[in-house]
C-alpha cells in the first residue's frame, strides 16, 4: 500500500525526521487559507497523486503570493497529471499539499528498501538530489552509496558514516546527518514499510538536513499491525479492478498487455507471464486465484480480465494441486453465463482432477474455449490468438 507526500510527512514528524511545515487542501480558498497560517512571502503547491516525477509534469510549482497559492492550486486540481510512473493515462490530482519555502543549499537522494538477495534493508543515498534514482543507476551507478543493515544489529553510527563520507559531507554535517538517517531507519522497521524515498533531501543553509519529498509504500500483510496506516489508505489512488478482486481474494495487478492470465500459484503465474514474453506476446495481467479457489472466484476472475478492452484473449494455466481442475472448469463455465466471453480463451488443466475438467469443458461445447496440450503449447496458442493468428 502506498500513501501520499503528506501523510508521509505526518509519519515522519513523530519520528523526529524534520519536513517543512504545511497541509493539504481540495480547493483554492482552501489553499490560501493553509498559506495564510503558515506564514512567510514563499509556498510550494504540491499535486497529491501516488507518483513520482510530479515536478517535471507541472505537478510542484513555487508561489510568491498569497494570490498566486489559490491560483495555482485551483488549475492543479481536477488536472491530469502525467508521469513515468503513472502511464500515458495519468492520474486526476485531488488534493494538493501547501509546504513552506525552504532555504536550500544542497540536495541529496535518501532512501530505503528491502534487499531481497541480501535479506535485509538496505539504505541509499546520492548526491544526485532530485534527479530520478532510476536515470542515475543507469548513467552513474557509482554516484549511489548502500549499506546493508542487519536487523538483528540494527542501524549503527558506522552505517551513517559511511553513507556521510559518500556525500561529501563534513564533521559537523555528519553528526546532523547520523541523526537524520537513525531516525529514518526506525520510521522503516517500526512501520513495516517496504520503500522510504526522500528526493531531495536537502541542507540548509544552517547545516540542518529536511525531508523536502517523501514516499512511503508499506507492506499489505502487515497492515493489521498498523490500522493507523491502513486508515491512510486513499483508493481513488488504486485500480478498480485490483481493489474489486481482493474482496474475492483474487492476487490480481493490471499490466499493459494483450494476453490476460489466470493461473494458480504465484510462482506458476511468474512463469505464466515469462512463456507469454518468450514467446513474443505481453501478458495483460497477474492473476493468482489461490489453492481456494472456487466457480464464483473463477468466474469473477474472468469478469476482471475481460473488463480490460486491451485483452485480445486469455490463457488459463492450472496446476491441480490445492485447487480442483474441475473447480476451475465449471468456474470458466459460470464466467460464460455472466459475461460475454469475446475472446478465445486457452485452457491448460493438469493434475487434480484435470481428466474431469476436461470432459466438463468438451461437454459445454463453447467454441471459443481452445485446450493446450501443455505449458509452451497454451503459451504459443495464447500470443497467435491475441495477434489474431490463430
Amino acid at each position: 500500500m502506498n500513501i501520499h507526500e503528506y501523510q508521509a510527512k505526518e509519519i515522519f514528524r513523530k519520528y523526529g525526521v524534520p519536513t517543512p511545515r504545511g497541509g493539504v487542501a481540495f480547493s483554492g480558498p482552501e489553499a490560501r487559507k493553509v498559506a495564510e497560517k503558515l506564514g512567510g512571502d514563499l509556498w510550494v503547491v504540491k499535486a497529491q497523486i501516488h507518483a513520482g516525477g510530479r515536478g517535471k509534469a507541472g505537478g510542484v510549482k513555487l508561489a510568491k503570493s498569497l494570490d498566486e497559492v489559490e491560483k495555482i492550486a485551483e488549475e492543479m486540481l481536477g488536472m491530469t497529471l502525467v508521469t513515468h510512473q503513472t502511464g500515458p493515462e495519468g492520474k486526476v490530482v485531488k488534493k494538493v499539499y501547501i509546504e513552506e519555502g525552504a532555504d536550500i543549499k544542497a540536495e541529496y537522494y535518501l532512501g530505503m528498501v528491502l534487499d531481497r538477495a541480501l535479506e535485509m534493508p538496505v539504505m541509499m543515498a546520492s548526491t544526485e538530489g532530485g534527479m530520478e534514482i532510476e536515470e542515475v543507476a543507469a548513467k552513474t551507478p557509482e554516484k549511489i552509496i548502500k549499506v546493508a543493515i542487519d536487523p538483528a544489529i540494527g542501524f549503527q553510527p558506522f552505517h551513517a558514516r559511511k553513507l556521510a563520507f559518500g556525500l561529501g559531507l563534513g564533521k559537523d554535517e555528519q553528526k546532523e546527518f547520523i541523526k537524520f538517517a537513525s531516525a529514518l531507519y526506525n520510521v522503516y522497521m517500526d512501520n513495516d514499510a517496504e520503500l522510504i524515498e526522500i528526493n531531495p533531501l536537502i541542507k540548509t543553509g544552517e547545516g540542518k538536513f529536511i525531508a523536502l519529498d517523501a514516499k512511503m509504500g508499506f507492506d499489505d500483510n502487515a497492515l493489521y499491525r498498523h490500522p493507523d496506516i491502513a486508515d491512510m489508505r486513499d483508493l481513488d489512488e488504486e485500480e478498480p479492478t485490483e481493489i474489486e478482486a481482493k474482496k474475492y481474494g483474487l492476487s490480481y495487478i493490471k499490466l499493459d498487455g494483450n494476453v490476460g492470465c489466470m493461473v494458480n500459484g504465484a510462482g506458476l503465474a511468474m512463469a505464466t507471464m515469462d512463456i507469454i514474453k518468450y514467446e513474443g506476446g505481453e501478458p495483460a495481467n497477474f492473476l493468482d486465484v489461490g489453492g481456494g479457489a472456487n466457480p464464483d472466484t473463477v468466474a469473477k476472475g474472468f469478469e476482471i480480465i475481460l473488463s480490460d478492452p486491451n485483452v485480445k484473449s486469455i490463457f488459463v494455466n492450472i496446476f491441480g494441486g490445492i485447487v480442483r481442475c474441475d473447480r476451475v472448469a465449471n468456474g470458466i463455465l459460470e464466467a460464460t453465463k455472466k459475461v460475454e466471453v469475446n475472446v478465445p480463451v486457452i485452457v491448460r488443466l493438469d493434475g487434480t482432477n484435470a481428466i474431469e475438467a476436461a470432459e466438463i469443458l468438451r461437454n459445454a461445447n463453447i467454441k471459443n474455449i481452445i485446450p493446450a496440450d501443455d505449458l509452451k503449447d497454451g503459451a504459443k496458442k495464447a500470443v497467435a490468438a491475441a495477434k489474431g493468428e490463430l
